[in-house]
């Protein structure tokens, strides 16, 4: 018979010190010889973004090649991503963007200290250049790469850079490629290194509203015959890759889904590959994101789905799609090296991965975890896919993991409290995967809910356009609606129901706070309050991002203060807590303080932490630790159980 005791109050072996030193986010991964090559985060080192390698057979670490005090993470777009690459001419090496100065640095396998290849451009702490997206080059002794020059108004190419390092003292030594744009992405040279081609797009899209796909020949004096292939304002196309010298492979969602499409050089003509409800891409928020790979001239491997996705072989003649039978909620292909496939994996056992795949006996092994230290078995939530349907009757999407740990059961008759997890983009979407920080609630018996409200992606075009005009309105119906579904179902104490998010998803949490009766106490993590500060106080990246999700600013600007929570907190009468990093460029600490400010003038229970040397996101483990610990013991006050930590002052 189990133990019961109130939930929220089982003894868990899921410590918040283990969650964060526990969790090493993982990266890109690359073969080197008989080992490979991985990109892993370190929460001990403040975050720090470093590479090991490890033995290909044994899956043991041989060594960390990147020395303290490097970082290997871009700035580009604030987001970054592809921040270094494994070259093999003129001689093998690793080249990386640097976190501090945003240069790159070519480091030998020698065990040398690493050697900067681009200038230094820092105007006091801010690097006006920085690297992104690092890919093989026009000649053995370049990378291409793009570079973001902030010197004056933000501007983007695709540059080739020498690694002879002659450009780090003198700049001219990089070569411009491409026309200045706003934004560009995706450099991949032909095979034969004749052809280039990129997507660009500018303000007010963002790159899963519209992108182009430009396509130019390589001369000695640079690129000629630029043009423009597919895409347009209403059509994004991301990860252009070529087959051979004359086919092209894109993905596109001028169907209403990211599907593959092919593009032939020698008719100018392009058509669809595949035609399916599914995404087989997803919104590019980090330069250098891929979802598949090209196996052979006459063969893809792909990522594909929608709540949870799969990994098929894909035929580049004709797009018939034969799926791999594998045992994951998400797979990503990375590299590939004969009939052995890198790919970045996810389960509700063993959470994310850096896997190795045989492609010929489907053996899987794992090569690195984010979770270092799986936690018992026993104490792990399974998830379900959740549906439900909205006030005017459209269909919203969630992942639903309820309280479990072996042994222990809630008292007699009582339900259980539920978090609400709101992610952030708002483009963006919840994962089916172990969730070191969601098991740390489940194992205590709170259940979780984690919302994929309308705007998500991995869900269609259309799913995706519902929140165009409408952040602060669709995001909050869909979330009360979960919520609602689960109270009806018998599944939630609609007593104990909180919300959490960060970022976009912290403005969600506002919102619905405010806007709505369904939560009784709420957590934003460096959320979004105020959208007129937002649209004049972030980066370049997202700053027309409101344009589409709210409408046109200043002409919408009575649109902008009547969504604003912060100019609506009379409305909002239950405890909240505020996680900030002060060194947040995305949404900077003044959004969290004038709502702080306004909770303090009225009363309202809350607490506010802000993390020194944090930007948006928490990387540091002692940061990690207590943001998790406090969430609990804000809980744990709000709705009455005992949590086993230290007591969260209200003020």
């Amino acid at each position: 018979m189990p133990t019961r005791l109130d939930y929220g109050s089982w003894p868990s072996l899921i410590s918040a010190a283990d969650v964060a030193a526990g969790t090493k986010p993982l990266g890109g991964a690359d073969f080197l010889e008989s080992t490979v090559i991985i990109q892993q985060a370190r929460p001990e080192q403040g975050g720090r973004i470093t590479l090991w390698q490890v033995d290909l057979h044994s899956g043991e670490p041989l060594r960390e090649l990147v020395p303290e005090p490097f970082n290997v993470r871009s700035r580009v777009h604030e987001y970054g991503g592809a921040s270094w690459i494994l070259v093999d001419r003129p001689q093998p090496q690793i080249i990386f963007a640097n976190f501090t100065d945003q240069r790159l640095y070519a480091l030998g396998l020698d065990g040398g200290p690493p050697r900067a290849l681009t200038p230094d451009s820092l105007q006091d702490t801010n690097p006006l250049l920085r690297f992104a997206e690092l890919v093989p080059g026009i000649t053995d002794g370049q990378i291409l790469a793009i570079m973001e020059d902030n010197t004056d108004e933000p501007v983007r190419r695709i540059v080739s850079i020498p690694l002879d390092g002659s450009a780090a003292t003198n700049p001219e030594f990089i070569t411009k490629l491409t026309p200045a744009a706003r934004f560009v992405a995706a450099p991949r040279l032909s095979p034969n290194r004749e052809k280039l081609c990129w997507i660009s797009w500018d303000h007010p899209n963002m790159p899963w509203d519209g992108t182009e796909l430009h396509l130019a020949s390589v001369t000695a004096h640079g690129l000629d015959r630029i043009g423009t292939i597919a895409g347009g304002s209403d059509v994004s196309v991301m990860q252009p890759e070529w087959l051979d010298d004359r086919r092209l492979v894109f993905i596109s969602d001028e169907s209403g889904w990211w599907n593959p499409q092919v593009f032939d050089l020698d008719t100018g003509r392009g058509h669809q590959l595949v035609d399916m409800t599914a995404e087989f891409a997803g919104p590019l928020w980090q330069a250098g994101s891929t979802w598949y790979l090209v196996e052979s001239s006459r063969s893809l491997l792909m990522s594909y789905g929608t709540g949870l996705t799969g990994l098929a072989r894909v035929s580049a003649d004709g797009g018939e799609l034969q799926p791999l039978e594998l045992p994951y909620t998400r797979i990503r292909p990375l590299q590939l090296r004969g009939s052995q496939l890198l790919a970045a994996t996810s389960s509700m056992r063993d959470g994310e991965e850096i896997t190795l795949i045989d492609l010929d006996t489907l053996h899987a092994r794992s090569m690195a975890r984010a979770i270092e230290h799986l936690p018992p078995a026993d104490e792990l939530p399974e998830v379900e896919e959740l549906r439900c349907l909205n006030a005017d009757g459209q269909e919203v999407h969630a992942l639903l993991y309820r309280p479990h740990n072996n042994g222990y059961a809630g008292p007699d008759g009582a339900l259980p409290p539920y978090i609400t997890m709101v992610h952030g983009g708002p483009t963006a979407q919840a994962a089916a995967t172990l969730t070191a920080s969601v098991a740390y609630y489940t194992s205590r018996g709170i259940g979780v809910v984690d919302v994929n409200y309308g705007g998500s992606s991995g869900y269609g075009r259309e799913y995706r356009n519902r929140l165009r005009g409408q952040w602060g309105v669709v995001d909050v119906q869909d979330t009360v609606a979960v919520i609602d579904a689960l109270i009806a179902r018998g599944i939630a104490d609609p007593e104990r129901i909180g919300i959490e998010g960060g970022s976009a998803g912290g403005w969600t949490v506002l919102c619905a706070l405010t806007f709505s009766d369904r939560f009784r106490a709420g957590i934003s993590r460096y959320g979004v309050s105020d959208l007129v500060s937002l649209v004049s106080d972030t980066h370049d990246f997202e700053s027309r991002y409101m344009f589409s999700l709210v409408g046109p600013y200043p002409e919408a600007a009575e649109l902008y203060a009547q969504r604003a929570p912060i100019n609506h907190l009379e409305k909002l009468d239950c405890p909240v807590l505020v996680l900030q990093g002060d060194e947040d460029k995305v949404v900077p600490p003044a959004q969290s303080e004038v709502v702080v400010n306004e909770l303090a003038r009225r009363g309202i229970p809350h607490a506010y932490i802000l993390f020194e040397g944090e930007q948006h996101g928490f990387r540091k483990e002692a940061n990690i630790v207590r943001a998790l610990e406090s969430s609990l013991a804000f809980y744990a006050q709000v709705f009455g159980f005992a949590a086993g930590v230290a007591e969260l002052e209200l003020a």
